[in-house]
């Protein structure tokens, strides 16, 4: 059997803005690395189909340092289109980087995302008819970090 390299397409799905309390749960040095609780306060979506806000807790990012430096993203959402419909979003990715970009990322200082590795791969769950095509498609995101929190392109995958 010959194995054919697949042919991406992909098309902006919307571009989201998280908005993160500074003030974060730590739960310490585990045996898989520090790990972190992050709660997102809010935010916004925005894309050609559907455009929104994310809603304040229960939302957040359970956040593992790892020990080879890789920051490993498990983030929960609740997003609310502009016309009232609810959209589950959860997404694991990753972020890394040489050491004096992560620094500076680290100290609320603005890099350009070309200096480190920010990718994500999002999921949804709605009940929404209008927006039911969510539940069966799949995702990737590019990320960067601002001094205000994460934003996301995200990218449905054609």
């Amino acid at each position: 059997i010959r194995m054919t390299e697949p042919t991406l397409r992909s098309t902006h799905l919307f571009t989201l803005a998280l908005q993160v309390d500074p003030n974060f749960t730590d739960v310490g040095e585990t045996p898989y690395g520090r790990r972190r609780i992050a709660t997102v306060t809010g935010g916004t979506f925005e894309g050609e189909e559907l455009r929104g806000t994310v809603l304040p807790a229960p939302g957040g990012d359970w956040i593992l340092q790892r020990r080879d430096g890789i920051l490993q993203l498990d983030v929960r959402l609740t997003l609310k289109t502009d016309d009232g419909h609810l959209v589950y979003m959860s997404y694991r990715g990753m972020r890394h980087g040489p050491a004096w970009v992560i620094e500076k990322l680290n100290k609320g200082e603005k890099v350009d995302p070309s200096q480190y590795y920010f990718r994500a791969t999002p999921w949804f769950e709605t009940a929404s008819e209008k927006y039911r095509f969510l539940n069966r498609i799949v995702c990737v995101s590019t990320g960067r970090r601002d001094p205000t929190g994460p934003v996301y392109e995200v990218f449905q995958i054609l």
